[in-house]
């Protein structure tokens, strides 16, 4: 099987070094070798091993009949979305890391790759090197699954992980992030909660059956988490996590990404640093986790080349799509019910009788070095709407956060 990898950043060079790398082991579970013919770049690489199979033009690999498989990994919207269609209606496979491109594109993609009889596959969009969105499909797929939490944004957790441990402002961890290589030089899609929207968007679409689009979920940041909202979580002793929610509901599925404090005992309380996990809840299996490096070069080459076994040992068949073109609007965030947790300028003899007149039972918190200054308090579960205007009718609220 000869493939082609368009683009050669971080996840496509790990995916011509994963197939070299592991070659034997490759060739022998997929019958066949699997030898990487062209590599699409703006840029010339001399010096690499593979620079020799650099090209400029896709028109190289879509006019070539010996390319049978496309593995993208240039990101983005723009030219992916012109070049992975037109490797589809070329009649050849696809394998993507490119979640935005699924979120927005998905069900368009797999139409195509259905009429095309070839396969369009995207194990790596969702947590890197974890195998989520497969396990949901074929291992899970005699469940109805209730409720998916997860940590899917690496940066993210880097962040409020060093946050947590260090008493580090977000600023001072985010650059240090940078630094590592963990976060990119404009890390808004991360810090802004939109990445782990993304990949919600299409965990929940794969539970549904049909669209659930990134622009219809509620999404919160972290670039807004204090190190003072850390020590309240210490206090209480919780972790802050950027998750990302879907939960089946009346009305269909509610949806959203939002920072949570997570008790101790919660299993996603324990993932720490760039780490990912998935929670899952299914009516027949109950709860299941699942945990690995969700982000970097080779775990998320590992789940790209998975994708590329799968194509060559059944290459004649076609499973697309995994969910259609209908839109499945999540349920009004509003509608939630959650605790939450609420930093307040003042003192607590200044404001208990106004708080317990508008939230009724509260557990109070506070933390040393701020008394005087500020307190904390924890609500009963509130619906979401409603708990917006009761802290609107507070007023003075310096910042509030779910409770999970």
């Amino acid at each position: 099987m000869e493939i082609a990898v368009m683009g050669y950043g971080t996840i496509g060079s790990g995916v011509v070094k994963v197939l070299d790398m592991n070659k034997d082991l490759i060739t022998r579970r997929a019958g066949e070798e699997v030898r990487v013919k062209y590599i699409l770049d703006l840029r010339d690489f001399p010096r690499d091993p593979f620079g020799d199979r650099i090209i400029h033009d896709v028109d190289t690999i879509l006019d070539d009949p010996d390319v049978k498989t496309v593995v993208e990994t240039m990101g983005g919207t723009g030219a992916a979305y012109q070049f992975v269609k037109a490797a589809l209606q070329a009649g050849k496979h696809v394998a993507t890391s490119n979640k935005a491109l699924v979120a927005k594109f998905g069900p368009e993609l797999m139409q195509v790759a259905k009429e095309k009889n070839v396969n369009f596959y995207f194990e790596a969009s969702v947590g890197g090197g974890i195998p989520i969105l497969r396990c949901i499909e074929s291992a899970l797929a005699g469940d109805e699954i209730e409720e998916i939490a997860g940590i899917i944004n690496g940066t993210t957790n880097y962040i409020l992980t060093k946050m947590g441990m260090e008493g580090s402002d977000f600023q001072t961890v985010l650059k240090e992030a940078q630094e590592l290589g963990y976060a990119e030089a404009d890390p808004t899609d991360d810090v802004e909660g939109y990445d782990a929207g993304r990949k919600i968007a299409i965990l929940t679409s794969m539970v549904c059956g049909h669209h659930v689009a990134f622009e219809d979920i509620h999404i919160e940041g972290i670039s807004s988490v204090t190190a003072e909202d850390m020590k309240y979580a210490a206090l209480m002793g919780r972790k802050m996590k950027l998750l990302a929610l879907s939960r089946r509901c009346e009305g269909g599925f509610s949806v959203l990404a939002a920072p949570f404090l997570l008790p101790a005992e919660h299993p996603l309380s324990t993932v720490d640093g760039v780490f990912n996990a998935v929670f899952v809840t299914g009516n027949a299996l109950g709860d299941a986790m699942f945990y690995g490096s969700g982000a970097g070069s080779l775990p998320t080459a590992s789940a790209v080349v998975s994708d590329v076994l799968e194509i060559v040992k059944h290459p004649d068949r076609s499973d697309s799509p995994k969910w259609d073109a209908q839109v499945e609007k999540p349920q009004d965030y509003l509608k939630d019910s959650y605790s939450f947790f609420a930093r307040v300028k003042g003192t607590l003899d200044e404001k208990e009788a106004k708080i317990e007149k508008i939230f009724g039972t509260v557990s109070y918190y506070s933390v040393g070095e701020l008394e005087g200054e500020e307190f904390g308090f924890v609500t009963e579960k509130l619906q979401e709407g409603d708990a917006e205007e009761k802290f609107k009718k507070l007023g003075g609220v310096i910042a509030r956060y779910r409770m999970g």
